[in-house]
């Protein structure tokens, strides 16, 4: 049976040729429920990042260690990204094994007992160690969530739908904020702030159990009746019977590809290795533009822009947080409207102007001490929120949910999780030294400067996906790699071959 691409399930051919059979985001709370319970993933891997920066501040009280060391309060920040590197390198072998289901089961678990050795934690050293936990599991889910809810969407809602895992982010940074303010009269402050984190992990697991594995991993697998089963509470009966034959057809073809692949077949293939620089650059540069020195930090930003108090401080970065979630709520309508590739690039435009602001805000402060500075970073960090979260939040996790043929999606999701996560660490261990070092209006231009060549790589490498079907995403790959004559590619498929 041949499939041509015009008439692939999801396609805009096939949308144009039946109309009635497109859905819309929320058409079918099936799917929305779906999305959301895998999204809390993200609410897990948000609320960690944000609640370290508001609990830092409260365990420097409790410890004097850590008071009189920097080193140990970027250990305590960046060891859960350390646990996150490992978590994503290994979670994307855990899910082409066992499925993204009991992966997430498995990233539950691990962060519930991370949850309680933080909160529990007698010294700076078992909090290293539940950090470190927390992060496994934060890292396994990073690389689950966008791939599950991918798998399980239809083509025309697939960019809204793997967005709402951001929104799930964004919303938990929110949550770890409001939290962090709960908290700050509360006897026993940073211990309320980190154990709480492990009911979400809890929540998740119980309503895991009774949601389906994804429908194209059961194919894959030869689990064709429960796949059926699953994808006939996605769609109405007419387009179902064509996504049925699709995917049988297609999951053959997989099947015969499919002989066990290994790290370095991600780099032995022309179109696949494209593919990586396009998903692990774009998580890359996520890092290095600066989103999570942002987040991380905010509390810290706003003190050293001289609101000195830990209250007004942590109630500022509420603000820049609340911003952050309702960004992510535009950048879910626009990903499928406006596209990815549009949406990156004026979203890092923005980027680089507010980190302008930032940079001559902080130079001027340091020099002055006129009070309107010390507002201008703040709205310099404002405005950076305001242009990275519709844009450069979402979309490089949802190319790269996108962007990978089956085969491949679990393991180069998790490499570019991995990259993603390795660069986060690197941005967060070095942000306070360098600012330190050279000033934080210098680290600002510095990653101004990053910002530039992120919009050269976008502009250059990255293509528009919106509205493809995972096979017409492949097909670009495969052209990008051998240009439009197929034939080529063919005959170099059977040299490497033999």
């Amino acid at each position: 049976m041949t499939i041509t691409m015009q008439s692939t399930p999801g396609s805009s051919g096939y949308l144009d040729l039946y109309p009635e059979r497109k859905m819309s985001f929320f058409k079918n709370p099936y799917i929305l429920g779906l999305a959301a319970v895998a999204g809390i993933g993200g609410l897990l891997f948000g609320y960690d990042t944000g609640v370290i920066s508001g609990a830092l501040l409260y365990i420097k009280d409790d410890f004097e260690q850590v008071r009189n060391s920097y080193f140990l309060q970027e250990t305590i920040v960046s060891m859960a990204i350390a646990g996150a590197i490992f978590g994503a390198a290994v979670g994307g072998w855990i899910n082409d094994a066992y499925g993204r289901k009991k992966a997430t089961l498995f990233a539950d678990v691990i962060f519930a007992l991370g949850a309680i050795l933080m909160g529990a934690a007698p010294d700076p050293y078992v909090l290293i160690m539940g950090r470190l936990l927390v992060g496994l599991g934060v890292g396994i889910a990073s690389v689950t969530a966008p791939v599950y809810i991918a798998e399980a969407s239809p083509s025309e809602i697939r960019g809204s739908l793997v967005s709402t895992n951001v929104l799930m982010i964004t919303g938990g940074q929110f949550l770890s904020y409001l939290v962090n303010l709960a908290f700050t009269g509360v006897p026993g402050t940073w211990r309320w702030m980190l154990g709480v984190s492990g009911v979400p992990a809890v929540v998740q697991f119980v309503l895991m159990l009774f949601l389906p594995e994804s429908p194209r991993w059961l194919f894959i697998k030869n689990r064709k009746n429960e796949a059926v089963e699953v994808l006939s509470k996605i769609y109405d009966v007419a387009r179902l019977e064509d996504e049925v034959d699709f995917l049988t057809a297609q999951s053959e073809q997989e099947r015969q590809r499919r002989s066990n692949i290994k790290f370095w077949d991600v780099f032995k293939s022309k179109e696949i290795r494209l593919a990586f620089l396009v998903g692990a650059g774009l998580l890359a540069f996520q890092q290095f533009t600066g989103i999570n020195t942002v987040m991380y930090y905010s509390p810290t930003i706003v003190q050293m822009a001289g609101f000195q108090a830990n209250q007004l401080a942590l109630l500022l970065s509420l603000i820049v947080a609340g911003m952050n979630a309702a960004g992510t709520v535009l950048g879910i309508y626009l990903i499928d409207h406006a596209g990815r590739k549009k949406l990156a690039l004026s979203s890092l435009a923005g980027v680089a102007v507010s980190l302008v602001v930032l940079a001559f805000a902080f130079y001027k402060q340091s020099t002055s001490s006129n009070e309107f500075y010390g507002w201008l970073a703040v709205v310099g960090l404002a405005m950076y929120i305001g242009f990275f979260s519709p844009g450069m939040g979402p979309v490089p996790w949802t190319l790269s949910s996108e962007i990978y043929p089956e085969e491949y999606r679990g393991i180069c999701g998790g490499m570019s999780a991995t990259v993603c996560w390795v660069s986060n660490l690197i941005v967060s261990e070095t942000f306070l030294t360098i600012s330190e070092g050279i000033g934080i209006g210098s680290t600002f231009l510095i990653i101004g400067g990053i910002t530039v060549v992120a919009f050269i790589f976008v502009a250059v490498y990255v293509p528009e996906t919106k509205g493809l079907t995972f096979d017409e995403v492949e097909v670009i790959w495969r052209e990008r790699a051998w240009g439009k004559n197929p034939n080529t590619h063919n005959l170099l498929e059977q040299g490497s071959q033999s």
